[in-house]
C-alpha cells in the first residue's frame, strides 16, 4: 500500500469521527449493561473501565491536536500499543462484552499509521486474542450460540474495519491526485495563456510587417511616381508647357491611383474576396509607367487561372518594387517585363539595361535594401523565391517564381545577415 501522504502536504486523517463515535457506544452499552441490566455491579470495575475509555478518548484528542495529518512512525507506535493495552483492560472489566467493539478501531489506526499489511496483520491478531479469551475462560464456548456469534460478530466487525480503511485511503489518495491534477491543469492554463498572448503578439508584428510591405510596394511606387512627374513638369514647366502639363496629369493619376491602393488594402483587410487578375494589372502597370523614359515592354504567357492568387499578388508587388527601382536608381531606357504561368510555377522578370550595381550594395531603401527585404518576406510564406543578376554597367535582371502548389518553406533568414553570391545582388 502506497504511504500516506506527508504531514506538511497530505490531507486530513480519514475517518475523524470514527473513534469518538465508537468509545461513546462503547462507554454507553458498558453502563448501561453493568448498572441497569446485570444489576449492581463492582464499582471499581465500572470506574476502571469508564477511566479506560476516558484516556482512549484523550489520547486519540492528543494525537489529532498534536499531528493533525499523519503521526510520525516512532508516536503512532507507542500510540498504537498504549490503545492495545487500554482496549484490553476495558474488555477485561467489562461485563457485557461490548468493550469488544474497541478492538475494530486498533487496525483502523494501524492501517493509517504504517499502511495496509499492518491494519491487515493487527486485524488478524486482534480476531486470534478474541479466540484466545474464549479458549481460555469460556469452557465449551463451541457449543454456547451467543459466544460463538459473539466471535464471528467479531471477525466480520474487523474485517469490515479493515475494508473501511481501504477504502477511506484510496478516496483520500484519489483526491489529492485531483487536486495534483487540477494544480497542473492550472499551470496548464497558466501556458497556454502566455502562449496565447505570445501569438497574439506575434500576430500582430506579422499583420504590422504586412502592412508596411503594402505600404512600400503600392503608396511607395505611386508616391516615387509622383515626384518623378512632379519634377519632369518643374523642369519643363517653362521651355516645354505641353509637356510639363502632361506630367501634372500623370502624377493626378498617380495619385488617383495611391487612393485605389489604399481602398484594395481596405478591402483586403475586410476579407472581401475579389479573384485578383495579374495580367490586367501588369497591363495596368505598364500604360501607367510608360509616359516617359525608360520604355517598358510587356510579356504574358500561359494561364494564371491555375495558380493562388496570394501568390499573383506577391508576383505584383515584386513587378512594382522592380519598376519602382528601375526609375529611381537604374537610369535605364529599356525594361522588359514578363510573366510567364507553367504547369508547376509561375515567374516574373524584370530586366533593365541600366547602370546596374555591385555584388554587395549598402543596406537601405536602395537596390538590396528595404524592397527585396520585403518581397523576400512576401515570398517566403507561399514557397517563392527571388533570384537577382546585377553587375556595374550591365543592367539588372530580377527573376521571381512562386510554386502552383503550395509547400512548406523554411523560415526566412534576417536580410542583414543573408549571403549574396558573388556577382548576384539583393534589390
Amino acid at each position: 500500500m502506497t504511504a500516506l501522504p506527508t504531514p506538511a502536504t497530505g490531507p486530513a486523517r480519514p475517518l475523524p469521527w470514527l473513534p469518538p463515535l465508537v468509545h461513546a457506544v462503547v462507554l454507553a452499552g458498558g453502563l448501561y449493561g453493568g448498572v441497569v441490566a446485570a444489576g449492581p455491579a463492582d464499582p471499581s470495575a465500572l470506574g476502571g473501565f469508564t477511566a479506560c475509555l476516558a484516556l482512549l478518548a484523550a489520547l486519540d484528542l492528543a494525537e489529532r491536536r498534536r499531528h493533525p495529518r499523519r503521526t510520525p512512525v516512532r508516536p503512532a507506535l507507542a500510540l498504537l500499543v498504549s490503545r492495545l493495552a487500554l482496549c484490553a483492560a476495558a474488555s477485561a472489566l467489562d461485563t457485557t462484552g461490548v468493550s469488544r467493539a474497541l478492538f475494530v478501531l486498533l487496525p483502523l489506526t494501524a492501517y493509517f499509521a504504517f499502511g495496509r499489511r499492518s491494519g491487515i496483520a493487527l486485524g488478524m491478531a486482534c480476531s486470534a486474542v478474541i479466540l484466545a479469551g474464549n479458549l481460555l475462560w469460556v469452557p465449551e464456548w463451541y457449543l454456547r450460540p451467543d459466544t460463538v456469534t459473539d466471535l464471528l460478530m467479531s471477525g466480520l466487525a474487523l474485517l469490515l474495519a479493515v475494508t473501511m480503511a481501504t477504502v477511506a485511503v484510496r478516496e483520500q489518495e484519489a483526491r489529492l491526485r485531483l487536486g495534483e491534477t487540477v494544480d497542473e491543469l492550472r499551470d496548464s492554463h497558466a501556458q497556454l495563456t502566455a502562449y496565447a498572448a505570445q501569438v497574439a503578439q506575434l500576430s500582430t508584428v506579422r499583420e504590422r510587417n504586412r502592412l508596411a510591405r503594402e505600404f512600400h510596394d503600392g503608396l511607395g511606387h505611386h508616391l516615387t511616381a509622383i515626384a518623378i512627374q512632379l519634377e519632369k513638369a518643374s523642369a519643363f514647366q517653362t521651355t516645354e508647357p505641353e509637356t510639363a502639363g502632361r506630367a501634372v496629369a500623370d502624377a493626378r493619376r498617380s495619385a488617383v491611383r495611391a487612393l485605389d491602393e489604399v481602398r484594395r488594402s481596405v478591402r483586403a483587410m475586410r476579407a472581401e474576396d475579389d479573384r485578383f487578375s495579374l495580367a490586367t494589372a501588369l497591363a495596368d502597370l505598364v500604360h501607367h509607367v510608360d509616359a516617359g523614359p525608360p520604355v517598358v515592354t510587356l510579356s504574358l504567357s500561359g494561364d494564371e487561372h491555375d495558380h493562388r492568387s496570394e501568390a499573383l499578388a506577391a508576383l505584383y508587388r515584386a513587378a512594382q518594387e522592380g519598376l519602382t527601382n528601375v526609375r529611381r536608381h537604374a537610369g535605364a531606357s529599356q525594361v522588359r517585363l514578363s510573366a510567364v504561368f507553367g504547369e508547376d510555377e509561375a515567374r516574373l522578370v524584370v530586366a533593365d539595361d541600366g547602370r546596374g550595381f555591385p555584388a554587395d550594395p549598402p543596406p537601405g531603401p536602395g537596390p538590396g535594401g528595404f524592397g527585396l527585404r520585403g518581397m523576400r518576406e512576401r515570398l517566403a510564406p507561399l514557397g517563392g523565391r527571388v533570384q537577382i543578376e546585377a553587375a556595374p554597367g550591365r543592367g539588372t535582371v530580377v527573376t521571381v517564381t512562386v510554386p502552383r502548389v503550395p509547400a512548406p518553406a523554411p523560415a526566412p533568414a534576417p536580410a542583414s545577415s543573408a549571403a549574396v553570391p558573388a556577382g548576384r545582388a539583393g534589390r
